[in-house]
């Protein structure tokens, strides 16, 4: 990634070279003409720069004539709450999420605490593309506001999602990584609010990450043995803005971000049946359960924004994205590890079994990705050529070209940023998964 990367959902790129204070303020200044009068909150997470692009955001923004509440180093789900719980018309967080500590970025989000919608974010680049921005007169610069205790709000509305009680009967020994990302500010006080005995790991919220800030089974690699040596019952492992959760069972195995999901659909409908939505790159394991407890399944295209979207309108009980970012409506609408941890906790003391056994108990699956090198002009040629080498799939072009059968399927879709597709596939074992995406890269190869 050598560029400056922009969604529609904010920007990230590598500090200094890339994410100036010139294209923050821009950017900011082009956010905040969006926006109608009032408030914003501004959080950062643990990383290193994020103090001093805290002090350009909420420069532009109050340049702009916007009051700024600054709770300081919060969660991306803590921010979401902030931003309904006070009444604000949108949030800044200031995170890279799993990029390297070279890299930070800006997440924006909606007055309902939800990242912002496509159809904004677009309304939000077309003024940053236009230099469009209005800056306020010497009497109409915004204030700063303090917000003590910022993360009791979020904590109160997470432990009403679960038996509380019940979890705290069993004294559960946690270990929990946030790797000095800003997890362990309300993962902490969480775990013990719950009984747990936690042993944290990177809980100084510095960005000096101790292994690649990625939750996935190679950057955990050290991790994993702490939780055997430590006689933990579950490791938790956070990415640095705490949207994301992967998991650890009691044996050191790495059970991963598509089980954290699982884990959490699995327990809620066995205590509160209703729709479950995912995105169609989510492993199909939370389609199987819904249709377990014969409950409506939906998917949506990538991006949490779409999960969301597709959520309120189906009035999901819970939903989410594979990549270890469960949502729970009851807390918000933003991926939340903490919801996650609450719910994998509840789970194992509903049932009194291991996290173990909860994961051998789901349907499996193993999911392959690879990159494929394509034009942007020649994607539909591709697309139809794939449909129609696998024609007994059944396929929509909702988000790229998805082809299902029942016991597995393969997405291929378009990078935003280089001329490359991905292809994912979903497949009763590894090589199955291979297969899939090998012949798709061979038929896109022919063309």
């Amino acid at each position: 990634m050598s560029e400056l990367i922009i969604s529609v959902s904010g920007m990230r790129g590598i500090v200094g070279s890339q994410l100036t204070p010139e294209v923050v303020v821009r950017y900011l200044g082009a956010f905040a003409e969006f926006l109608p009068p009032g408030r914003l909150v501004v959080t950062r997470d643990g990383r290193s720069t994020g103090g001093m692009i805290a002090d350009v955001t909420i420069a532009a923004l109050r340049a702009a004539g916007r009051d700024v509440l600054c709770p300081g180093i919060a969660a991306t789900p803590t921010t979401g709450v902030l931003v309904r719980k006070k009444q604000c018309i949108g949030g800044v967080q200031i995170t890279a999420s799993h990029n390297p500590a070279e890299y930070n970025g800006l997440k924006l989000m909606d007055s309902d605490g939800r990242v912002i919608s496509a159809a904004k974010g677009e309304h939000v680049l077309r003024n940053y593309e236009a230099h469009s921005c209005r800056w306020a007169d010497h009497k109409h610069v915004g204030d700063v506001i303090d917000v003590p205790d910022a993360i009791n709000e979020h904590l109160q509305m997470v432990l009403a999602t679960v038996n509380v009680n019940r979890i705290r009967e069993h004294q559960y020994s946690v270990l929990l990584d946030s790797n000095h990302g800003a997890g362990s500010i309300l993962g902490k006080v969480l775990l013990e609010r719950l009984g747990c005995r936690v042993r944290a790991l990177g809980d100084t919220p510095d960005g000096h990450f101790e292994h690649p800030a990625e939750p996935t089974a190679e950057n955990l690699a050290t991790v994993l043995p702490e939780v055997v040596a430590g006689q933990a019952d579950v490791g938790f492992c956070q990415d640095p803005d705490a949207d994301r959760l992967a998991v650890i069972d009691e044996t050191g195995r790495y059970v991963g971000e598509e089980y954290t999901l699982a884990l959490c659909v699995d327990h809620v409908l066995r205590e509160r049946p209703g729709p479950i939505v995912t995105n169609c790159s989510t492993s199909r394991m939370s389609r199987d359960l819904a249709e377990q407890h014969d409950v409506p399944f939906r998917a949506s295209p990538v991006g949490e924004p779409n999960v969301t979207g597709v959520m309120i309108e189906e009035a999901a009980v819970f939903g989410g994205e594979g990549n270890g970012g469960p949502i729970d409506p009851r807390v918000g609408y933003v991926r939340d590890s903490f919801v996650g941890m609450a719910s994998i906790l509840d789970a194992m003391a509903a049932r009194d079994e291991p996290v173990s056994s909860l994961v051998d108990g789901l349907p499996h699956y193993a999911i392959h990705k690879t990159k494929i090198e394509l034009d942007r002009n020649d994607i539909p040629s591709a697309f139809h050529a794939l449909a129609a080498h696998f024609n007994d799939a059944t396929h929509d072009r909702m988000d790229g070209l998805h082809l299902d059968w029942p016991d597995r399927w393969l997405l291929v879709r378009a990078s935003n940023t280089e001329p490359i597709v991905r292809a994912i596939a979903e497949a009763p074992t590894e090589q199955d998964a291979a297969d899939l995406c090998q012949q798709a890269a061979e038929i896109i190869s022919d063309l």
